[in-house]
């Protein structure tokens, strides 16, 4: 049985910085790929292997002037470290004839998307709130939705890509390397069309059902160096749903680790997307926080207990992770679902402590800074700050409550969640509709920091304002079936919002997506 650990289940640092391979590791692989490629005659035919298509790139990170496996001049000591050019490979994979990183616009896929509910409101009540400037009036409730939300472009994107898969290899065996999105309604569909999600258990992620000529699917969050390479010495077309904008990050670390700079990356550390962000790194350290970058910073000037530096970020360093060098040079990324505002102040207390240990004439030369902050993320956060008025920027009255819908395990909801809770505001965070019981007026939801708990009674008697608002993973239709809830408590009798089909003609995607 093939298996994959993946951060739940091992430490990052155990797992040998995918990005990061000895020479003799790289030899070893590539004299093993034969195994993977073989066409049965002996022969590796026109497919590229992982050798293959980096051997180039390969030969130019080495610092040697000299490819994997070359003698080196009598006298010279070999390179401690070769690192693998992830960016390279993934670009090389377009040569190989089994890749797919565009949406095809199939009508088919599409129409079906808008049968299952899992893109944008197209008829529904949603779709109906953006024709009335996103409000809503039922009974006595007024429902004010904010002027960005639900599904960001990348997101709809990666669905829309699974779609047409399985539209376009209607007989093949098609997976995912971990959840599509974080949304349980989306992912379910998934596997009613036949699609095996492959998710991450005690042993890590079980590759075992994956056969040459299968088809694999990379979730939107992107996949690590690691599995890529996998796939492809498997022979299985791949279809890269990485959103452009995790892409962009990839760049960032890539670039930092090119010029020797020690990768700080603004996440949580078993999350797929920092996972995959990481493997693109040389030498990488994640923080949580600003609390967590704060003693970093002090490290960086004053020193302090190695070992304790060590055992603080034990999860969260690439294999090796030496704070007396890799600390010199440093540049900044981010997990593109973080608070925008915190990778900021992150940022701006790297550049002040590196200014500071090494003075504004050599700032250049030991930090790197590229804007990495993701669209969708922002203006949903910033949307959910004004809606809660939690600047007081404005004179409005903000909402009674908040509703925030969107997955459990997703992370941008979660902090969509914590803007009004940590302003005060009461809010309701939801992963779908059957949180919300009617009869009972009570509501199952998740505080910011992951408590998971239960209210009622929920909503009060009178009249009363709901600011409502979804992660990027959510698709609208799940926020309708919360409201058809809400709206069942005011009115039992209630039998939902009847779809306005002329609204189909001019069906375009919300403003903020």
């Amino acid at each position: 049985m093939q298996h994959y650990v993946q951060p739940l289940t091992m430490p990052l640092a155990a797992r040998a910085s995918p990005g990061v391979e000895s020479a003799e590791d790289l030899l070893q692989r590539a004299s093993s790929n034969g195994s993977h490629r073989s066409n049965g005659n002996g022969s590796n035919g026109n497919v590229a292997s992982t050798s293959e298509i980096a051997s180039t790139s390969q030969a130019a990170s080495n610092g040697t002037g000299h490819s994997n496996g070359a003698s080196l001049p009598e006298g010279t000591d070999p390179p401690a470290k070769v690192r693998f050019d992830g960016r390279g490979f993934r670009r090389g994979l377009n040569k190989t004839g089994r890749y797919t990183r565009q949406p095809r616009n199939d009508a088919a896929s599409l129409a079906l998307m808008e049968e299952h509910g899992t893109g944008y409101s197209s008829t529904g009540l949603i779709a109906q709130m953006r024709e009335n400037g996103n409000m809503w009036q039922f009974k006595n409730l007024t429902i004010k939705l904010a002027d960005a939300y639900g599904y960001c472009w990348g997101v709809e994107r990666a669905v829309q890509m699974a779609y047409e898969a399985r539209q376009r290899y209607p007989e093949q065996r098609i997976h995912v390397t971990n959840e599509i999105i974080h949304n349980p309604a989306v992912n379910q569909r998934l596997k009613e069309m036949d699609i095996n999600i492959i998710e991450t258990g005690k042993e890590g992620k079980d590759f075992s059902a994956v056969k040459s000529e299968d088809v694999v699917i990379l979730p939107a969050f992107g996949a690590s160096v690691s599995e890529m390479r996998m796939m492809n010495d498997m022979r299985v077309q791949i279809v890269d749903t990485t959103c452009p904008w995790v892409s962009k990050v990839w760049n960032a670390v890539d670039n930092q680790a090119r010029k020797q700079h020690t990768s700080v990356i603004h996440g949580k550390y078993s999350h797929e997307e920092t996972v995959a962000t990481a493997s693109f790194a040389a030498t990488y350290l994640i923080v949580r926080d600003l609390e967590q970058t704060q003693y970093l910073c002090d490290y960086i000037l004053n020193g302090g207990n190695k070992q304790h530096f060590l055992d603080t970020f034990e999860n969260a360093m690439s294999e090796g992770f030496d704070p007396e060098q890799d600390l010199e040079r440093v540049g900044l990324a981010n997990q593109t679902t973080m608070l925008r505002n915190e990778t900021m102040q992150i940022g701006k207390l790297l550049e002040k402590t590196m200014m500071k240990r090494y003075g504004p004439e050599n700032l250049k030369e030991h930090y790197m800074v590229l804007d990495t902050i993701c669209d969708a993320t922002q203006e949903r956060q910033d949307a959910v700050t004004k809606l809660a008025n939690v600047d007081k920027m404005v004179e409005a009255t903000p909402p009674d409550m908040m509703l925030v819908v969107g997955g459990f395990n997703s992370s941008n909801t979660s902090h969509l969640q914590e803007i009004p809770e940590n302003a005060g505001l009461p809010s309701f965070w939801v992963n779908a509709a059957a949180c919300v019981d009617a009869d009972a007026n009570s509501i199952q939801h998740k505080l910011a920091h992951g408590e998971l708990v239960t209210t009622q009674p929920w909503l009060p008697d009178g009249p009363l304002t709901i600011g409502v608002t979804s992660g990027a993973s959510t698709p609208d239709s799940a926020v309708e079936q919360v409201l058809d809830k809400v709206f069942r408590i005011r009115d039992p009798s209630f039998k939902g919002i009847e779809a306005r089909m002329e609204l189909l003609k001019l069906k375009k995607a919300p403003t903020g997506h």
